[in-house]
């Protein structure tokens, strides 16, 4: 039985899926096996994985697409390891990645039951990399959230400021991601985070203080999607929601945050600002705000000039409307 068993879900990235399997195989651990579940692809995947010679690689094929979690949840089911790591198929992994998490590990009680990483950006152009900086160094303002154990991490995961991302980060113990009966088929987002909430009600996660996952940044979902995603992810913990913010996080408002910047990178300003109310943004999340709003503008530059003019018009009529009552008060 091998250590640990990758699971990559992948559904037509011919382009990107050979280095995240390279990536898995050039672990600095032997002892693993590496489950890449083909969801159905229509590309040139079935020859991708043809070409691996090596019997760490198990191909498993879905004769239709069915979403990235269904594919996820096939790799745990097929899953022989003792542990399960899971690694997008446009993702990467440092070499050391797997080696420094089952070293976290080692030592700690029964009740640790997985182990994240931090992660960072593929950043190439120039305007990626300053957006990059700046975020890095705003982020030295924030207060260093909790980041391992067990239930005290629910709150700093429901308000965002911890995202285990499970998706590429996460090794955790293989009976228990099947006792918690994988990730949810039903969200279309926030599965990652929703995910490490139930592994939470089994034991308790570890964390590696290194950028061992290397992210292409893709596309996202409609905002429409993310935000019911958001309500049924918050509806889903709605009790933990009213508890973690009685005792102070912000997690409503962080929701709110991340969609308001879904709307805005659509160039939808208004719906945008109106998710902004009421919003929680911290120093470090300002670049990806920004960014997020001169994206819109790039998308749709004609429309958001059309409603800046609209809401200065409003502006400027009711100041007028507002001079007038006044002078008309003074002279009588």
């Amino acid at each position: 039985m091998p250590r640990v068993s990758v699971v990559i879900p992948t559904y037509d990235r011919a382009e990107t899926l050979p280095r995240a399997i390279d990536s898995a195989l050039a672990q600095t651990i032997d002892d693993l096996e590496v489950v890449v579940v083909d969801d159905g692809s229509t590309d040139e995947t079935p020859s991708v994985l043809a070409d691996y010679d090596d019997p760490r690689v198990r191909p498993v094929v879905h004769a239709t697409n069915q979403g990235a979690n269904v594919a996820r949840n096939t790799g745990i089911e097929h899953a022989r390891g003792e542990y399960v790591a899971f690694l997008d198929s446009d993702d990467e992994w440092r070499p050391e990645k797997l080696e420094a998490q089952l070293a976290a590990l080692e030592g700690r009680s029964e009740e640790w039951v997985g182990v994240y990483c931090d992660s960072t950006y593929e950043l190439s152009g120039a305007n990626d990399r300053l957006r990059g900086v700046a975020a890095s160094a705003l982020a030295r303002s924030d207060d260093e959230p909790v980041r391992e154990g067990g239930e005290e991490l629910i709150g700093p995961i429901l308000a965002d400021e911890v995202q285990p991302g499970a998706g590429s980060t996460l090794l955790v113990r293989t009976d228990v991601a099947r006792e918690i009966g994988g990730f949810d088929e039903e969200l279309d987002r926030f599965q990652d985070p929703e995910f490490c909430l139930r592994v939470l009600k089994a034991g308790k996660l570890a964390y590696v203080d290194e950028p061992l996952v290397v992210r292409e940044e893709t596309g996202q979902p409609p905002a429409a999607v993310i935000r019911a995603a958001s309500e049924q992810y918050l509806s889903i913990y709605e009790d933990e929601v009213e508890r973690f913010e009685a005792e102070g996080y912000e997690i409503r408002a962080a929701h709110r945050l991340v969609v308001a910047k879904a709307y805005l990178s659509e160039g939808r300003l208004l719906r945008g600002l109106w998710y902004l109310r009421g919003a929680a943004a911290s120093a470090r999340q300002y670049p990806g705000l920004c960014w997020a709003a001169g994206s819109g503008v790039r998308r749709r530059p004609l429309p958001i000039v059309a409603t800046i003019a609209l809401v200065l018009g409003v502006l400027a009529v009711t100041a007028v409307e507002r001079t007038a009552i006044v002078r008309r008060v003074l002279t009588e």
